[in-house]
Parts: structure tokens; sequence; C-alpha cells
């Protein structure tokens, strides 16, 4: 497997479109819309991100595995790897069929569950946010149907990524995700610029989805693949989910917990506060997940690496990697935070949004927890190649504290926005030490490991 400085390119190319297609199209909805509408909007995306939760950890545990398959394992395990001794072991195609056939399963039952939620509950919740909204109603019901729809096709195909990425495609699947996000932003800002709103956005999305789903099936399933497929015998789905399962319920789990200290802020905060803040808040965030997004990329494209390294045993390689990343996470956060902290606003203005960014006090809290937080999952995606899951019941109690502390700030103090701020921030505080600490103690690293790659960063 070899990932190259190209393949990280494409990752901060398609993670930049993927995080910051929103800042591109700033313009012409910020513009255009109330901030009402932006408010239900940025409540649409965090509906939408229990895709995550409902994956329940089987999509990095796939990726992983298929990575394991790729690099020559004969055989999965619920913890640990077998360690191989070279690089020129052949792919297990009765295996390979197996976990294909096992994803789509799981996947196929994921999505239908997905559907049910979002028709029952999601829509009785967007019927409550609308009892207060002053815009088109019949137009966030349209809207709200397609996101019904294309997140269940979507969830249900998710296992395409998996396969790219657990192949080490990495490069293929950015360039594919590059021209699905130039569609969805082309139709967006045509639709936009016609009156269409909300449901220009939504529709916009469900276009991107298909077409990067047509061409990951391409990319993955080659003439030379789909003939050894064919002729394979298919690994018991049943052995496959045993090995697996056990990883994945841990990793749901920590989803779980992520997903209350993620998006509980603004699910609370939309019932006890206006949608205008609630606009706010969702428009600084938007903004800082760029950065955390980008930070990300460098230890992201290597991961199917790591496992590989792993697998061989390799441990320098990767303590270089994760320094290497570590440095790109502390750049991109001076760099970009800067930026936020004194021109977001100013570029905002220029563009003439109905919505403005939070105060900056509220702005810099953010992006120290923010960065805290995106330091301690960078570990925790180390942690995870060892094929382990040390961190799933810390990620719970972090989750369910956030959700108390925003119900006791929400309801019985004045803090508004800054409970929003401040509850997955106090939530997250053993999380922000632990796993950095675990990482750095099991990979060894001292400050002259840090000092070594630097001074190799400059000579390069």
């Amino acid at each position: 497997m070899i990932i190259t400085k190209s393949d990280v390119f494409w990752n901060y190319g398609a993670t930049f479109l993927k995080i910051g297609s929103t800042i591109i199209l700033f313009p012409f909805f910020l513009s255009k819309m109330p901030s009402e509408t932006v408010g239900i909007w940025t409540v649409f995306i965090t509906i939408t991100s229990i895709i995550g939760l409902l994956d329940f950890g089987f999509n990095p545990s796939f990726t992983r595995n298929i990575t394991y398959v790729f690099s020559g394992v004969k055989k999965l395990k619920k913890n640990g790897v077998d360690n191989i001794l070279n690089e020129n072991n052949e792919i297990d195609y009765v295996l390979l069929k197996g976990l294909i056939n096992s994803m789509r399963w799981i996947y196929l039952r994921m999505a239908t569950l997905l559907f049910l939620l979002f028709a029952s509950i999601g829509t009785f919740y967007i019927q409550f946010l609308l009892k207060n909204y002053n815009g088109n109603h019949l137009e966030v019901y349209i809207s709200w149907v397609i996101v019904c729809l294309i997140n269940t096709y979507n969830l249900y195909s998710l296992y395409f990524e998996s396969l790219l990425q657990g192949s080490g495609l990495i490069k293929k699947s950015k360039q594919i995700f590059v021209i699905g996000q130039f569609f969805y932003l082309a139709g967006a800002i045509v639709l936009i610029t016609l009156g269409q709103g909300l449901i220009a956005i939504v529709s916009a999305q469900a276009l991107s989805v298909i077409i990067v789903r047509i061409l990951s099936y391409k990319a993955f399933f080659t003439l030379d693949i789909k003939l050894k497929l064919l002729v394979t015998k298919s690994f018991s789905r049943k052995e496959v989910l045993s090995a697996i399962l056990p990883n994945s319920v841990k990793l749901g789990i920590t989803s779980l917990g992520s997903f209350f200290v993620l998006r509980s802020s603004i699910i609370l905060g939309s019932l006890y506060l206006p949608l205008n803040d609630v606009a706010s808040y969702g428009i600084t965030m938007q903004l800082i997940s760029v950065i955390g997004g980008l930070a990300g990329i460098y230890i992201g494209t290597y991961l199917p690496k790591i496992t590989q390294h792993i697998i061989f045993g390799e441990i320098n390689l990767i303590k270089k990697i994760y320094i290497k990343g570590l440095l790109m996470l502390v750049l991109s956060y001076l760099m970009m935070g800067l930026g936020i902290l004194f021109f977001g606003q100013l570029l905002l203005n220029f563009i003439g949004s109905q919505t403005n960014l939070l105060a900056f006090n509220l702005i810099l809290l953010i992006l120290v927890i923010s960065f805290l937080e995106n330091n301690h999952a960078i570990a925790g995606a180390i942690l995870l190649t060892n094929n382990e899951v040390p961190f799933f019941k810390q990620s719970l109690i972090a989750g369910l504290t956030t959700v108390f502390l925003l119900i006791i700030m929400l309801n019985f103090t004045e803090m508004n926005l800054w409970a929003m701020v401040l509850a997955p921030g106090i939530a997250q505080l053993y999380n922000n030490w632990k796993w950095p600490y675990e990482v750095k103690k099991q990979l060894k690293i001292t400050l002259f490991d840090i000092k070594n790659v630097i001074v190799n960063l400059k000579m390069n």
C-alpha cells in the first residue's frame, strides 16, 4: 500500500470542500436567507449527523478490516491483529467477499432504521420548530423530505467509503469526492440564485451523493475484482460480524458520546434560544469545523498506512507520522484561528450576511476547546489502529455529562450561548489529556523525537 504527498494534497482539497463548501456558499445564502432560515438549515445539518451515530462504529471498523485483508491478513480477530513478516501476501478474496456482503447486510438495516426515525421523530421535531417560524413552512417540509430520502441512501451506500479507504485508494476516493462537491456547489449556487432557498441546498446535496456513489462503485469494482469475486465463495457473514461486532459496538458507544458532545448544544439550544442565536452559533461552528477538519487531514490520510505499519510492527514509522500530524494541528489552529477571530465578521459584513458570528471571547473559547478535541481525536485514531477501543466508556460519560450540564445551565442560569460552548468543553477535560498521553506512552515519544521530525522537515 503506497500513500504519497499526492494523496495528502487531494485529501486537503476534498476535506476543505466537504467542510468549507458552506463557506463558499456564504455569499449566496447568507445574503438571501433570513437568519431564521439559516437556523433551520443549521438544525438540518445537526439532525443528519445522526448518520454517524447509527453507523455505530461499523464504518471505521470495516475500513480497518479491509486494510487488513489488502495487507494479506487471512483471519479477522476481535482484538489485535496478526503480525505479517512481509508485504507480498495476496488478497484473500473469500474473506473480502464476506466483508462486502456483511457491509451490505448491516447498512441496509441501518438505512431502514434511519428512514423510520427521520419520518417519525424527525418530522415531529421539525413541526415543533416551525411553530414560531415566520418563513415558508412548505419550503421547509419539501426540503425535509429530500433530506430524509438522500440521507437514507447515503447511509446504505456508506460501505463504498470503507472499500476505497481501506484498500488504499485514498487519492481516487478524494478525487471522486471533489467531483461530487463541484456538482453540489454548482447546483446550489444556480438554484439559490433562482430563489429556491433551502430546497436548493438539499437538492444539490442529493445530486452530489448520487454522483459520488456511482463513481465510487466504478473505482473499486474493477473488472478484475468483479471477476475474482464472482468465482469466489463468500466467507461466513456470521464469522465476519462476530469478529467486527465487539469493537464496532465500542466505537458506536464512542460515536454516541461524541454526538452528545458535538451536537446536543444545537439540539437543546434550539429549544431554549431564538433561532437567530442558534444561527450565529451554527455559522461560527461551521467556520471552526473547517480548521478542525483540515488540521486532521495528515493523520487521516495515513491511517491505512499506519494500520499496515501496526501489522508489520513498524512503530518508529508510526511515531514520525503522528508527530507530523500534531505539528499540522498546531499550525492550522494558529493561522486559521487568528483569521476567524480578526477577519471572520468582516467577511460576513462584506458579503451582506443577515447572520453574525458569535462574540470575540466566545469564538476564542470555542477555538481552544476545538483544538483540544481534535488533539485527542487524533490520538484516538492512532489507538484504534491496534484494533482496540480503550476510550468508549469515557466518551459516553463525556456525552452524558454534556447533556446534563446543558440542561442545568439552560434551565437554571442566564448563560445561554456560553452554556452551549462551555458544557461540551468541561465534559471533555479528562479525554483531552488521557488519550494523547496514552499514545505518547505507547509510541515512546520523546522531545528528541519531536526535534528530529522538525529538523527533517526543515531540511526537506
